[in-house]
């Protein structure tokens, strides 16, 4: 019974992400995830009340993504640059493959339309990056004018910058590139001997095993 109960919990989870994504929070119905997911009306309010705690239930899914992916990069043995970059590919095919990243994605961008209160994942993903680069400053590869907490921001920003304006031309069908174009454009200012394409075809080896 716990699997099956399970399952259901997931399907619909993931129906919910897949239209939640294509049509917004406000587009999408009860029994719009009902058709899609092939579960009843019923089941849905057994399992999760309301189309609300659906939408908090993708979010939650979508955060405990993350701390998997970012301890296999982060106990790696490779360089800190390195983990970095690998790490950014990681997300990024996340949020192009995964329906629930995508659907996360797209909840959080209308979150003011939906009554539940989402945290939000900025403030995690700049303490990660500052910490590696804080790392690479340790390690003697980060350019001495770099301040970790600053090119952490900016890191941050500029990431979350392409993705949305990825989505925003082509779905993120062309987000690898994109962002091999960015990192190409960042690394010679964190590097203290800039070397931006080995360190990008290294550290894609990595994110691609």
């Amino acid at each position: 019974m716990q699997g099956r109960a399970k399952a259901t919990r997931r399907s619909l989870l993931e129906a919910a992400a897949q239209l939640f994504e294509e049509r917004g929070y406000a587009g999408t119905s009860i029994s719009d995830i009902s058709t899609l997911s092939g579960r009843t009306s019923g089941a849905i309010y057994f399992h999760y009340a309301c189309k609300e705690n659906l939408a908090l239930a993708v979010m939650e899914e979508v955060f405990d993504t993350w701390p998997a992916l970012v301890r296999r990069h982060r106990e790696a043995d490779l360089p800190a640059l390195e983990k970095l970059v690998a790490l950014s590919f990681s997300v990024a095919r996340a949020f192009r493959d995964d329906v629930v990243v995508r659907g996360g994605a797209r909840l959080w961008a209308e979150r003011k339309s939906v009554s539940a209160s989402f945290p939000s994942p900025f403030e995690g993903w700049i303490e990660t990056v500052v910490s590696l680069l804080e790392e690479a400053r340790r390690e003697g590869v980060l350019t001495p004018s770099v301040i970790p907490r600053k090119a952490g921001n900016a890191v941050v920003y500029a990431f979350f910058g392409l993705h949305t304006v990825s989505d925003a031309l082509d779905g993120r069908a062309h987000i690898e590139e994109r962002l091999h174009d960015l990192w190409l454009l960042l690394l010679p200012a964190l590097q203290a001997h800039p070397r931006p394409s080995p360190l990008l075809d290294r550290a894609l080896l990595f994110s691609n095993g």
